[in-house]
């Protein structure tokens, strides 16, 4: 069939153009595609995010993507408009959402210390999800966290209830966030990210005013900086719990028991790296390991015997098919054989500073 390209509406033959300029250049892009491919390829399936993970991943990136840029928005443009340059702060605010677009097809998602943090929540969310609660033993019993809550030391009953708040804002959403919740690291990177896709978008249109887009959107950024508060983090929240608690070895046990199975999956994560003297990052990275090899030496290096370890090993791969309870069984006395304080030898490196870590990694990576 012939088409009269005198009927052809000036749209279309944009968009064919396009086409035509897209394919051209697709070569390196095809390539690019295949290599992926084969990389896909040669992931063990143990290693890969659930599809459940990897949504979330998408969807917190997104959501800390919006907060943030959401927030510069508004205070740019009203320093804009305070400023004398209404038209880009009228931009600024009649434009939707560009930064998570943006910036995931600028590669951030390849971004190591930002996908850790969003990898890890992915996890930590599909594992409190994915638990099955042991029947209880104490009859009627209130569970771990409703104990907490009814302590005498009103530290530990504040930080409790603090703790069930900041688990329904992650969870529930409850109380729309108004500003991202990342560690200062992760906010400091999004944040100038944010920024830098806002001037580029209002590059083309700035005219005289670039000076002023400039100027309103560093103000912005580092106004988002100086207000960011880590203290409200569910992680955080969940380490002074921890801290409070001071839980000693001989309770340690009984308390990640229940709170794996009261589905406290941040505050089990919390009471192991109190009783480590690690951060709450390595000890999540641990936990949701999908090899668990790493958290095994932890529990041992943090005194837990038979009971305790077996207990949790069976509420971990009652919840997650992948996590394979008969190799736990069969692996179950050697990690009994290993002695509290070599486990702890073997977990050193973790106290590390982190860059001191991350160059002892990267170096081993390449000598590998």
């Amino acid at each position: 069939m012939s088409v009269d390209r005198g009927d052809i509406d000036e749209g279309v033959r944009v968009d064919a153009g396009r086409l035509l300029a897209r394919g051209a250049s697709d070569d390196v892009s095809a390539d690019r595609r295949l290599a992926a491919a084969v990389d896909d390829l040669g992931v063990p399936d143990a290693w890969r995010l659930s599809d459940r993970a990897r949504a979330l991943v998408h969807e917190t990136f997104a959501g800390q993507c919006g907060l943030i840029e959401q927030e510069l928005r508004h205070a740019a443009s009203r320093l804009l408009a305070e400023r004398g340059a209404p038209e880009p702060a009228l931009l600024l605010e009649r434009r939707g959402p560009s930064v998570y677009p943006t910036l995931s097809a600028a590669g951030l998602l390849a971004e190591r210390e930002l996908m850790r943090e969003m990898i890890g929540r992915a996890r930590q969310a599909v594992l409190a999800d994915t638990l099955v609660p042991p029947a209880p033993e104490g009859g009627d019993r209130p569970s771990l966290i409703v104990r907490l809550v009814e302590h005498p030391r009103a530290a530990v009953s504040n930080l409790a209830s603090a703790l069930m708040v900041a688990e329904a804002k992650r969870r529930d959403g409850l109380a729309k966030p108004r500003h991202s919740d990342l560690p200062a690291e992760c906010h400091h990177r999004l944040v100038w990210a944010a920024a830098a896709v806002l001037r580029t978008e209002l590059a083309p249109c700035a005219g005289g005013d670039q000076a002023a887009i400039d100027a309103a959107l560093t103000d912005a950024a580092l106004r988002a900086l100086a207000s960011h508060d880590e203290g409200e983090r569910l992680e955080a929240v969940a380490m002074r719990l921890a801290v409070a608690l001071g839980a000693p070895t001989s309770e340690l046990g009984a308390l990640l028991v229940e709170a794996f199975g009261d589905r406290r999956v941040a505050l089990a994560i919390a009471l192991l790296a109190q009783a480590l003297g690690l951060d709450y990052d390595s000890v999540r990275d641990m936990v949701l390991d999908p090899v668990p090899d790493r958290f095994w030496l932890a529990l041992r290096a943090a005194g837990l015997e038979r009971p305790a370890i077996a207990r949790i090993g069976l509420v971990l791969a009652d919840s997650e098919p992948s996590r394979d309870l008969e190799a736990f069984a069969d692996q179950l006395p050697a990690i009994l054989a290993v002695p509290v304080a070599d486990a702890r030898a073997a977990l050193a490196p973790l106290a590390l500073h982190p860059d001191f870590r991350a160059s002892l990694v990267q170096l081993a990576r390449a000598l590998r």
